[in-house]
C-alpha cells in the first residue's frame, strides 16, 4: 500500500482534470495548486532567473518568495504555489522576468 497524505486522511478529492505545461497534457487535482500538480508529475522548475538562466520551481510553497513564478494563461509572474489548477489553465515556463517583449 502506498502511503501518500491523500490516503493518510483518507481524502477523496474527485476525479483529475488537465491543465497543459509547455504543451502537454497535466492532471491536476480539484483544489490542488499548479506548483503541486507540476510536482507530482516530476516536473522540478518552471522559471528561470533573470540574469544567469539558472532553473526554479517552488521553494517554500505558501507564496512568501517568488522562485515559483511562471506565465499562467498569458498573465507572466504568477505565484504558482498560490493559484489553484483549474480545467483548462495554460502553464508555461517563464523565463526571465516574464516581460520577453519589453525592451526592460
Amino acid at each position: 500500500m502506498r502511503r501518500t497524505p491523500a490516503a493518510l486522511v483518507e481524502a477523496d478529492p474527485g476525479p483529475a482534470h488537465t491543465i497543459e505545461f509547455d504543451g502537454r497534457p497535466i492532471p491536476a487535482l480539484a483544489g490542488q495548486s499548479i506548483a503541486a500538480a507540476l510536482w507530482a508529475q516530476g516536473i522540478l522548475a518552471w522559471r528561470t532567473t533573470r540574469v544567469t538562466g539558472r532553473p526554479r520551481g517552488a521553494f517554500c510553497g505558501i507564496g512568501a518568495c517568488f522562485d515559483c513564478l511562471a506565465t499562467v494563461n498569458g498573465r507572466p509572474n504568477q505565484r504558482t504555489c498560490l493559484i489553484p489548477a483549474e480545467p483548462g489553465d495554460t502553464v508555461t515556463t517563464q523565463e526571465g522576468h516574464g516581460h520577453g517583449d519589453l525592451a526592460v
